[in-house]
């Protein structure tokens, strides 16, 4: 046992020893880390910032490489169908929320938990990047092209985060990057940030939460809105100096017709953006969505239809050069049709040739029959023929409504409602003629109302004529309604019904969401909202003048710097006062003439 005991205390303490031997050099370099002898303080927040965003830019447009079963997955369709693949939103939230991380770092400036962040996601990328996302892919490392692009600017960031804890944060970090020059490109660099949604409420937020200060979250974005107007002007005054404008000198004409001219040019697009695009989508883009299916439904007094028919595939033809010339050439003289046709070509036109044969055999029961005869013979009453029709077309192509479809309602006079009576009753008649009842030419839009063109019609409609057909078998008395147009165009059949299908031209997928707004919905959504902040930049200006026309805004642009400077030293009183005095500033007009002069030598 003693021996037991003596071998148990070896084996302890050589395990202590190879512990320690691990465990001091990793704990020594992470101190020596963190608490270097000298270092050069550095700032590349920035550049960690931009590889983090072109990250999260292959993933917005290369998600689907990191997916499961989604190598042809597109965001676009995937949005516009109001789907959120599961990999993406994981993906951008992550990629999100580390941004954030970071950013809270860096306004910390904890050199250490930026040492276990950049720990954490080392070793999480890595076991993700090589042994979880092939997996989930079933496509190795190697053959996944974005996954690299995306691992390769990951390791530029972790470069950039090494070099950033070996240097040590700065200890003053002050304003924002884009500031510390004042030429052009730093100017419109700046306002091109400020436009982006959100992204400067966010900073504004986030750096009040990580940032040591006695201002309250309102005066802190003031502080932020008056040194952002401030560095403008600045910017502005900076280039004054650098391209004098001689006094009393007018202005150049390159400068007028240039600066003035595409001002022009483009109020001028603004305004009549929506007429020129619906003319033009249809027009040069758009493309023609053809009748699937063509059916018409034929009832008399609301009782059961007699006459069903649809039209699809061979039955629906289209015009060639030869027969559209002479349906134009039937048309000469007529102002109104000429007029009407010029909007078509001869694609968009479809003739649909209905058998005239019903489909459908007319099971109308003994009791409705009788009722029915005696309505058509009770002349004190009304009694009306219903014709209706639809039309199917492709969905998909950017029409509106699938299906569009109207009906026509007339009046029957008493002698054809006593010939149908007596043809009901058993004896035979022929036919019957309905007269102007049939409307020979439907324009098809890209809504659900397909109406009659009257223009076409020249102020009548064409007559048809109906004849009930009783076959008797084996099987039992069968009963069936045929239907036949009189003055025919093509005359396709014998007994048949001819429809032409006038189809407007639809605008292409890629761009219906545009034009499905309509001319309207374009003024309304666009040109107005654009009006408006045209409108905010053009009037108003005279209350701003006191805050915009500053000759010299060195004294204000020190005192925001100063604010800057004694929160980041931890003088927090200071920090205080001046904010009031800059507030003071702005409340008196005089003071801020006097502060904003030029320097005088």
């Amino acid at each position: 046992m003693e021996k037991l005991r003596e071998q148990m205390i070896k084996a302890k303490a050589f395990t202590i020893k190879k512990t320690l031997q691990v465990y001091v050099p990793i704990r020594q370099f992470f101190y020596n880390l963190i608490h270097p002898d000298y270092s050069a303080v550095t700032d590349v927040y920035v550049l960690m910032f931009l590889a983090d965003t072109v990250d999260f830019i292959i993933i917005v447009f290369g998600f689907w490489a990191f997916g499961k079963h989604s190598a042809a997955a597109d965001i676009t369709s995937s949005l516009s169908e109001d789907q959120v693949p599961e990999a993406f939103l994981v993906m951008v939230l992550i990629q999100f929320g580390t941004m954030v991380v970071d950013r809270a770092l860096y306004l910390k400036k904890t050199v250490m938990g930026k040492v276990i962040f950049q720990v954490i996601l080392v070793f999480g990328i890595h076991f993700w990047m090589f042994f979880i996302l092939p997996g989930v892919t079933e496509r190795k490392f190697s053959q996944n092209t974005v996954a690299q692009l995306w691992y390769f600017v990951k390791c530029v960031y972790f470069g950039l985060s090494a070099y950033q804890i070996r240097c040590g944060y700065p200890t003053r970090v002050l304003g924002n990057f884009l500031t510390k020059s004042y030429n052009y490109v730093n100017l419109f660099l700046f306002q091109g940030f400020r436009l982006v949604p959100f992204l400067t409420e966010l900073r504004a937020v986030m750096d009040w939460v990580w940032t040591d200060t006695t201002l309250s979250l309102s005066s802190w974005i003031c502080v932020e809105d008056i040194y952002a107007h401030i560095f403008i002007l600045k910017c502005w005054r900076e280039s004054e100096k650098r391209y004098p404008q001689p006094r009393g000198q007018k202005k150049k004409k390159v400068v007028k017709y240039g600066m003035g001219g595409m001002i022009i040019v483009l109020l001028i697009c603004i305004v009549w953006f929506p007429l020129l695009f619906m003319s033009l989508i249809k027009s040069v883009a758009g493309i023609t969505n053809k009748p699937l299916d063509v059916s018409i439904t034929i009832t008399l007094g609301g009782y059961q239809p007699i006459f069903t028919m649809s039209a699809q595939q061979s039955q629906l033809k289209d015009l060639n050069q030869t027969g559209f010339n002479a349906f134009l050439g039937s048309y000469r003289g007529n102002t109104a049709a000429l007029q009407f046709l010029e909007g078509y070509g001869k694609e968009d036109i479809t003739l649909a040739d209905l058998e005239g044969n019903s489909n459908s055999l007319w099971t109308i029961s003994p009791p409705s029959r009788e009722k029915m005869i005696q309505g058509l013979l009770d002349f004190s009453a009304e009694f009306t023929v219903v014709l209706s029709w639809s039309i199917q077309r492709n969905l998909t192509l950017g029409a509106k409504a699938e299906i569009a479809s109207d009906k026509l309602t007339f009046v029957l006079p008493e002698n054809t409602r006593r010939d149908i009576a007596t043809m009901m009753s058993g004896q035979q008649l022929e036919k019957v003629t309905l007269e102007t009842v049939y409307p020979y030419y439907i324009k098809a839009p890209s809504d659900s109302l397909a109406k009659p063109i009257k223009q076409l019609l020249t102020g009548i409609w064409e007559n048809i004529t109906v004849s009930l057909v009783k076959n008797v078998s084996d099987e039992g008395v069968r009963e069936w309604w045929v239907l036949n147009q009189l003055g025919k165009r093509y005359k396709t059949s014998e007994e048949s019904l001819e429809l032409f299908i006038f189809s407007d031209k639809v605008s292409p997928p890629s761009l219906g969401f545009l034009a499905g707004y309509g001319i309207m919905g374009l003024y309304a959504s666009v040109v107005l909202v654009i009006g408006k902040f045209v409108r905010e930049f053009f009037s108003g200006i005279s209350h701003s003048i006191m805050f915009e026309e500053l000759p010299n805004v060195d004294r204000i642009l020190k005192l925001c710097t100063d604010i800057f400077l004694v929160r980041e030293t931890g003088e927090l009183e200071l920090e205080e006062d001046l904010y009031a005095k800059l507030i003071f500033l702005y409340r008196s007009p005089e003071t801020m003439i006097k502060w904003t002069r030029e320097k005088t030598n």
